[in-house]
């Protein structure tokens, strides 16, 4: 009996195989999805049998028994194979397809039209060789493809002809009707003669899982619309259900590679040439059900890659909510953000493939999305704002189907509507503000927060522009950040705001590599680095990005390339923070005559104190940023 390849593929997915194997087998685990035991084949007493559930096979090193879940029930349990593939379709709930007449049929018209794709694809490939061609080749080399990669992903061309592939598949006596339902040609509704679908676009070839042509698309040479047309639904292809280079990805998983969703064809294909052979992309279609289950069986938690800009944003929310109902325990999205105006083709063709690892090691879970979704643009300044907030949040929340994760999420979701509600911390006495003698029979004023008063007496202007300029200073040459995050942490922020951009600024610190040498001038022909331009956008989507603007500024002000200064902007920016920790120290005598103060609100007690004030203004002029 013939079963259909795609309920074989979805039979095995569905299989846990350790937990198959394990009800014969004492497994113990490896390392991941690896397992080991004794092998039920043979007699042994030291374990060779091995158990991978990510590449869904058993293994023998010592009898060299090898097979599938399939397998291994026709191996323990003598069944035949239509027999296993039934017993474990009954298991897992699955419904046993049958070979009915129509079925059959279906299968043989599915493998008919199979081979007309097929015979499509290479006389595509034979047009970008030719004269005809040119222009999508020159396209193809000017974007960094190489000749090897142009082959190995079977691109071709489709010239500017109505009927150049019709009459090339009718000259191999393929029917014209089988054209049409191939897709591959277009039959016009007044049954006039048909015409081909792609004309003058470079072409790109789609497989199904098992590495089989079956449709095309096609991106045009050129200002026509659409930029890229795909193959319509046929009895092949179903772009909702398929991804472009699926076959490459089931392959690459095996090998621990990270599978990462991206936007366009070429952005795949980059990302292969790069290492990244877990890459796939959509077929023209915002991601679909089908698609992320496609995912989720090759990995956990895949990553989905979007360009830089409001497009890729918008695409991402768009992910993010179609993912939601269909979460479950341990199946879950991973979010990479570019910087603004590139895509992965981009990156890696200016800075390689260390940028998209950098980018990786920043990858944003599902729950961060869900939360900018609700909060992006949204002020949350007043408690009807905040309650506002707080439904949005639950309405997403609950659209997840599953229970536990639901629960789980409504628990983080709860803890972050919670750090809004507790306020950020105040002082009695704010900047600016005149504070009132107290008059007798008063209750007694809340002492001064340390250092308040010093601030209050102008401190607080010199110390907010040192502290945005020494933040400022490491966004102007982030490799600064390598050697000075230990003192970066420890700098006495007053600022509320500053001290969010300072905790922004070390957990971006990852986007950069190491190594990097701290007093070479990052900048290059004016461009912003990408590691500058990475951290940025870290901070503009955490809602930093007018602190960051502004610190920047700062720094340009206070900070000077001097060639005559040896240290450069590390000795600049350790000098400044010295006279910022003075600044803002509070020495034993100052706490004294605040609390005196704050005690007794007298003419005498405040004239100390100012004294003292004085003298500290004096002291810190003497040890400015230099």
């Amino acid at each position: 009996m013939a079963f259909p390849p795609g309920f074989l593929d979805e039979l095995r997915a569905r299989l846990s195989l350790s937990d198959l194997v394990g009800r014969k087998v004492v497994l113990k685990r490896r390392s991941g999805s690896e397992y080991a035991g004794l092998c039920p084949f043979h007699n042994e007493k030291t374990p060779s049998f091995t158990v991978n559930d990510k590449k869904g096979f058993f293994h023998c090193f010592g009898c060299g028994a090898h097979g599938d879940a399939v397998g291994f029930v026709m191996k323990t349990e003598g069944l035949s194979f239509p027999e296993s593939v039934e017993k474990l379709a009954r298991e897992v709930g699955m419904p046993v397809p049958r070979a009915t007449p129509a079925e059959r049929e279906r299968v043989e018209r599915a493998a008919t039209l199979q081979q007309v794709v097929e015979l499509a694809a290479a006389w595509f490939q034979k047009q970008l060789r030719l004269p005809v061609g040119r222009q999508g080749l020159d396209y193809l080399r000017g974007r960094g493809l190489s000749d090897q990669t142009v082959d190995d992903f079977r691109l071709g061309f489709a010239p500017d002809s109505r009927d150049g592939l019709l009459s090339a598949l009718k000259r191999e006596n393929v029917p014209i009707e089988k054209i049409v339902e191939a897709g591959l040609a277009i039959q016009p509704d007044d049954r006039r003669e048909p015409y081909d679908r792609f004309r003058g676009r470079v072409m790109f070839v789609i497989n199904d899982r098992r590495g089989r042509a079956i449709a095309f698309g096609g991106r045009v040479m050129g200002a026509g619309e659409p930029k890229y047309l795909n193959s319509p639904e046929t009895p092949l292809f179903h772009k909702g259900a398929n991804l472009y280079c699926l076959d490459r990805a089931r392959e690459a998983v095996t090998k621990d590679q990270p599978v990462i969703v991206a936007e366009g064809y070429m952005d795949v294909i980059a990302l292969h040439g790069a290492g990244f052979t877990g890459a796939v992309a959509p077929l023209g279609t915002a991601l679909t059900e089908g698609q992320l289950g496609e995912l989720w069986k090759l990995a956990d938690e895949p990553y989905l890659c979007f360009d830089g800009d409001n497009a890729g944003r918008r695409a991402a929310a768009r992910a993010a909510q179609r993912a939601l109902p269909l979460l479950r325990a341990g199946k879950s999205l991973r979010f990479l953000a570019l910087p603004a105006g590139e895509d992965p083709d981009s990156l890696i063709r200016a800075r390689g493939a260390d940028a998209i690892r950098r980018v990786l090691d920043l990858a944003r879970p599902l729950s961060d999305i869900v939360w900018d979704m609700a909060t992006e643009n949204r002020p949350i300044d007043t408690p009807e704002r905040r309650a506002s907030l707080q439904r949005t949040v639950e309405q997403q929340v609950a659209e997840i189907a599953d229970p536990v994760v639901r629960d789980y999420y409504k628990t983080e979701m709860r803890s972050r509507l919670g750090k809004l509600r507790r306020p950020a911390g105040g002082q009695a006495w704010q900047p600016g503000a005149r504070r009132p003698f107290r008059r007798p029979g008063d209750p007694p004023p809340p002492p001064f927060a340390a250092g308040a008063a010093a601030r209050h007496a102008g401190f607080d202007l010199d110390g907010s522009r040192q502290e945005r300029a020494l933040l400022g200073a490491l966004l102007e040459r982030p490799a600064l950040l390598h050697v000075l995050a230990e003192e970066v942490a420890h700098l006495p922020i007053s600022s509320p705001e500053l001290n969010r951009l300072r905790c922004g600024l070390l957990d971006a610190l990852a986007l950069m590599p190491s190594g990097i040498d701290p007093a070479a001038d990052d900048a290059t022909d004016g461009e912003m680095p990408l590691e500058a331009r990475l951290i940025e956008d870290h901070l503009r989507r955490t809602g930093l990005g007018q602190a960051a603007e502004q610190a920047r500024a700062k720094a340009r002000e206070v900070f000077r390339d001097d060639p005559a200064d040896a240290d450069g902007w590390v000795g600049q920016w350790r000098r400044a923070a010295r006279h910022l920790t003075q600044l803002t120290a509070d020495p034993e005598e100052l706490k004294q005559a605040e609390a005196a103060l704050a005690e007794d609100c007298t003419e005498e007690n405040l004239q100390r104190l100012q004294a003292i004030l004085d003298r500290m203004r004096r002291e810190s002029a003497d040890h400015g940023p230099g």
